[in-house]
């Protein structure tokens, strides 16, 4: 696990990049739970923390092309995507996030 920042550093509804050993991941945040995906649109090169977090359906929407990936499966919502992304397991101790890289 690597602590990547504080819980009352992200901001609810919204994604933010944080590099870990190299790899960019999304973490978001909606309300009291905290996600992280892969940050890069398994369609196009373009990082995911820069679209809109639906919290409702619980996705990270690519601002490119627009397809929804989700925060707990990694898998799109729609095309151009069909790729999945990963899911990293998250978890908050003494208020700080912290993040686990899939293989």
């Amino acid at each position: 696990m690597t602590t990547v920042c504080e819980f009352d550093d992200l901001t609810d509804g919204a994604a933010a990049c944080h590099v870990i050993d190299g790899v960019a991941v999304a973490v978001v945040r909606i309300g009291e739970n905290v996600h992280a995906i892969d940050d890069v649109c398994s369609h196009a090169n373009v990082s995911l923390s820069e679209g809109d977090v639906w919290p409702d359906a619980c996705t990270l929407e690519c601002p490119k092309h627009g397809s929804a990936f989700s925060l707990t499966s990694g898998e799109p919502d729609n095309p151009p995507a069909t790729v999945p992304v990963r899911v990293h397991q998250v978890s908050i101790v003494d208020g700080s996030v912290n993040v686990e890289l899939s293989l």
